[in-house]
C-alpha cells in the first residue's frame, strides 16, 4: 500500500521514528490506557462510597446520591465531560482566587482522570449497590448468629457473595471507560483518538491510521477480556458452572 500523498508506504508511516507516527499512535494509546485505569480506580472507590452510603446511609446522603447518580447517568457523557473539564477547573480557580492563592494549571491526565473517574462512579455505585443486595440477608443473620463480627461478615460472606453479582457489571464499566478516553480528544487531550485525527490529517491517510486505532482498541479490548475471565472464574470458584 503506497501514500501518493506523502510518498511513503503505509508501513513507513506507521513507523515508530519520523517520518512514521507509529511512535505518536502508542504514545497516545498509552494515554489513554492511563486515564482508562485512573479513572476507573477512581470511579471504583467513589462507587464503593456510594453504593455504601445508598444502603446504609442517611436520607439525606441517600438523596444527594440518587441525584447524582440519576443526573451522570441522564446526561450524555460528552456533554458531561465538556461540563466537567471547563467549568470545574473555572470553578476551582475561582475558589482559588477567593482564598487568596493563585490559578491552578490542572494536568490534562489528571482532568481526564477525574472527569472519567466521575462519570465512572455513578455507573458503578448502581451496579455494587445491585450486588450488595443479592447476597442473601439469612446468610448475613446466620454469620452474625455465629458470632462473627462485622468485618468478618464483610469479609466471609458479604464480599465473596456479591463478587460474582459485580464482575460482570464492572468488567462491562472497564470496557466503556476505555472507549470514552476517546471523548477526550473534544477538550484537547492527546490520547489515541486526537494523535490518531492529527497522523490522519498530516498524511491524509486517513483509513490505515484510524483501521490501526481501531486494531490497537481491539488488542486492549480482547487482552481485558482474558484477565475478565480470570477474575470471574476466580469469583464463581466453588459455584455451579453457568451453560
Amino acid at each position: 500500500m503506497f501514500d501518493w500523498f506523502t510518498g511513503l508506504a503505509a508501513w513507513e508511516l506507521l513507523a515508530l521514528e519520523p517520518p512514521g507516527w507509529g511512535g505518536v499512535l502508542l504514545r497516545g494509546f498509552a494515554a489513554s490506557i492511563q486515564i482508562a485505569i485512573g479513572g476507573y480506580l477512581l470511579g471504583f472507590l467513589i462507587g464503593v462510597c456510594g453504593a455504601t452510603g445508598k444502603l446504609y446511609g442517611g436520607p439525606i446522603l441517600r438523596d444527594v446520591l440518587d441525584v447524582y447518580t440519576t443526573l451522570v447517568r441522564a446526561v450524555p457523557e460528552l456533554v458531561l465531560i465538556l461540563l466537567l473539564y471547563y467549568a470545574g477547573t473555572d470553578l476551582l480557580n475561582r475558589f482559588m482566587a477567593m482564598i487568596g492563592a493563585g490559578p491552578v494549571d490542572i494536568s490534562g491526565l489528571a482532568a481526564g482522570i477525574f472527569v472519567i473517574g466521575v462519570v465512572q462512579g455513578a455507573y458503578q455505585t448502581e451496579v455494587l449497590r445491585g450486588a450488595f443486595k443479592a447476597v442473601p440477608h439469612g446468610q448475613i443473620e446466620a454469620a452474625r448468629a455465629y458470632g462473627m463480627s462485622s468485618f468478618q461478615v464483610l469479609r466471609r460472606v458479604t464480599l465473596p457473595g456479591m463478587l460474582p453479582h459485580a464482575v460482570p457489571g464492572l468488567a462491562n464499566l472497564w470496557l466503556i471507560a476505555t472507549k470514552d478516553t476517546a471523548l477526550l480528544a473534544v477538550v484537547g487531550f492527546s490520547e489515541l483518538t486526537l494523535v490518531t485525527r492529527q497522523a490522519a490529517g498530516a498524511t491524509k491517510s486517513y483509513f490505515l491510521f484510524f483501521c490501526a486505532a481501531g486494531v490497537l482498541y481491539l488488542l486492549l479490548t480482547l487482552f481485558s477480556n482474558v484477565i475478565i475471565g480470570w477474575i470471574e472464574r476466580y469469583a464463581r470458584r466453588g459455584m455451579p458452572a453457568v451453560r
